[in-house]
């Protein structure tokens, strides 16, 4: 593909702007190993006229949280006729609104735990401790708060006794104004991804995840030896496929395309638990996506640069 020219974007304004920059990088590398030729660039003031004055032949977004996933940034590059690798705007949009992603598949039959949706406006207005006494009489305990919108684990916390909770709730609020509160499945954590170079959706192998101190928190998900990753992952193979599957209809219900990764959970009965999908999986040195795609007997360079050449040509549709 020596004849195509591609923009990465890395970087942005949010939360997660070091894991982005460490996945543009590595993407980047692999890309130019395919023989590409690469340029990185950041999201800022200069990117559009840049972009503008001198067109890449494709554009690919490894930009992780609000500012890389919420499809904003694809909706400028559609703006100016720009190929990228992706989903549209409007599925970002729901993927990335936790509580949007889990009532779209599971009305597709996905099993996703129990949760509620909390503006932190509703939260206080309605009297902080009263809401959490409800929470915890209607999920029960433990369960985990998350910020409905973002990745990486950041501000989510496991909840085992009710006075943690305020705490839970202030951590989720720090990194939006929506929390979600659910049910907390134990059991296996697994990540899937699903690619799509042209021919059709398809799970690449299942990796398992152990992290060393007991949660997959930001630091378990980016400090090498944190976490044990196995690919194939430690499940049967039974349930490995039904985790494959889950992870393709998940995709597909949510009208993605190129790329995604569905995070799942397996509890001791073999149930495959839905929990969120990602429009940009993190492709750094410790992400599960790389150790997928090697373990699929790919090459991480070739196959982006598959994505690549099929979104030259989508383009041109």
């Amino acid at each position: 593909m020596t004849s195509n020219r591609v923009v990465v974007l890395a970087g942005g304004l949010s939360h997660e702007r070091d894991v982005s920059l460490r996945s543009g990088r590595r993407v980047a590398e692999a890309l130019r190993e395919a023989g590409a030729e690469v340029d990185v660039r950041d999201v800022d003031a200069d990117l559009l006229r840049l972009l503008r004055d001198d067109p890449p032949d494709c554009v690919l977004p490894m930009l992780h949280g609000e500012t890389g996933e919420d499809g904003a940034v694809r909706e400028v590059l559609e703006l100016v006729d720009l190929p990228y690798v992706g989903s549209r705007p409007s599925a970002c949009r729901a993927a990335f609104d936790k509580p949007v992603a889990k009532a779209v598949v599971a009305r597709v039959g996905i099993r996703t735990p129990a949760g509620v949706t909390l503006p932190h406006e509703t939260f206080r207005e309605l009297g902080a401790a009263a809401v959490m006494e409800a929470l915890v009489a209607k999920v029960g305990l433990p369960l985990i708060v998350k910020p409905a919108r973002g990745g990486s684990a950041l501000g989510c916390t496991v909840v085992r006794e009710a006075d943690a909770l305020p705490q839970a709730m202030v951590n989720a609020y720090a990194y939006g104004d929506t929390a979600l509160v659910e049910q907390l499945v134990v059991g296996t954590e697994v990540a899937v991804p699903v690619v799509d170079t042209g021919s059709g959706p398809h799970a690449l192998p299942v990796v398992s995840i152990e992290p060393v101190g007991g949660v997959y928190d930001y630091s378990a998900r980016y400090t090498a030896g944190s976490t044990e990753f196995n690919v194939p992952a430690k499940l049967s193979d039974a349930v490995a496929a039904a985790c494959a599957q889950v992870a393709v209809a998940a995709h597909e219900a949510l009208g993605l395309r190129d790329l995604s990764r569905s995070d799942l959970i397996v509890d001791p009965d073999g149930q495959v638990w839905f929990l969120e999908v990602n429009v940009a999986p993190g492709l750094t040195e410790t992400s599960t996506v790389p150790l997928s795609v090697t373990a699929a007997g790919l090459d991480l360079g070739d196959l982006v640069a598959d994505l690549v050449r099929a979104a030259i040509v989508r383009s041109t549709l």
